[in-house]
């Protein structure tokens, strides 16, 4: 039995020095690309760029502000000023108290991230900003926009998060949810899994699309990796549904001018499940469905998103 422990405790020693060191090199390969605010505690990565009404942009889950910089950002910056941040736990925004820890299983809600860059937004200035939010990011804009109704232009959603869904995420997601996966799991993945899984992976985000070149290299993979981001990405997800639930019951009662962006061929976040019921909850909500468009339709058809964000703008009266 001596000898079992001994190897088990090499072993976990193994795997930690492992993730340490790869989390040790994407920190220095992918340092923040903006400024790091102070939220009561909690650090928040904020990028910004370009002149004109407030344009926030919030990424999905596995993301950072800089799937934006690949190439969306550019495109608007000319006519908004465009606020970027990382979501709690992932680039390089901290996460809650509370919500961190290798056992912990605490994660934050839509409404919680939402409050949290609610609070760097008013650090930075930000007034009466249009909110972008895509996949997951889409749950924390419209939680932006429930909470600060008044104080919010416009809402998109991009392949977004908005309704609850039928059965369950995959067993990634629900035992890295759990204590045991957040211990074990978790650190094992950052340690070991190999390039190949991880451009897998991004493939499959994309399709029916193909990445772009290099996408995996310029978004950071490495980032999403560390093992407190992988925690915080798999709790996050793991407990997003009843968040969902009661969010949705207040959609009707929304004013805020909503456009939403949607590809049909969107296996991961399903059109029918979310934005076609999205689209009637809310009064006035303009749906543009795209045809044969996966899960990242800022990539794969930037210029409807442009035009949606456009449109928000000039219902707004921003444009």
């Amino acid at each position: 039995m001596v000898w079992i422990a001994a190897l088990f405790l090499a072993l976990a020693f193994a795997v930690q020095w492992r993730a340490a060191a790869r989390e040790t090199a994407a920190n220095k390969g992918y340092p923040p690309q903006g400024r790091i605010v102070d939220v009561d505690g909690t650090s928040v990565h904020v990028l910004i760029a370009g002149t004109g009404p407030d344009l926030v942009l919030i990424h999905g889950a596995s993301g950072n502000v800089r799937d934006w910089t690949i190439d969306f950002a550019d495109r608007v910056s000319d006519r908004y000023r465009v606020i970027m941040f990382d979501r709690p736990g992932l680039g390089w925004t901290g996460r809650l108290k509370g919500k961190t820890g290798a056992w912990n299983v605490k994660s934050e809600s839509p409404m919680e991230q939402a409050a949290l860059l609610q609070k760097a937004a008013a650090i930075v200035g930000i007034d009466h900003p249009i909110v972008v939010g895509h996949s997951f990011g889409g749950a924390v804009a419209m939680a932006w926009a429930l909470s600060q109704p008044k104080e919010t232009a416009a809402v998109v959603m991009l392949a977004a998060v908005s309704n609850p869904w039928p059965g369950n995420l995959g067993w990634t997601y629900t035992w890295g949810g759990t204590s045991f996966g957040g211990a074990f799991l978790m650190p094992a993945i950052s340690a070991f899994v190999p390039d190949s899984y991880i451009n897998t992976s991004v493939e499959s985000i994309f399709a029916p699309q193909n990445a772009p070149k290099g996408y995996a290299e310029q978004v950071g993979a490495g980032l999403i990796l560390r093992r407190e981001s992988l925690r915080a990405n798999a709790q996050q997800v793991n407990s997003l549904r009843p968040h969902i639930v009661k969010m949705s019951k207040r959609y009707r009662g929304l004013q805020t001018p909503l456009e939403i962006v949607h590809g049909d061929a969107d296996t991961i976040v399903p059109l029918s499940v979310h934005s076609e019921p999205l689209s009637s909850q809310v009064e006035g909500a303009v749906l543009t469905v795209l045809k044969g468009v996966g899960h990242m339709p800022h990539h794969a058809a930037p210029g409807a998103v442009e035009d949606a964000i456009d449109r928000a703008a000039a219902r707004a009266g921003l444009r």
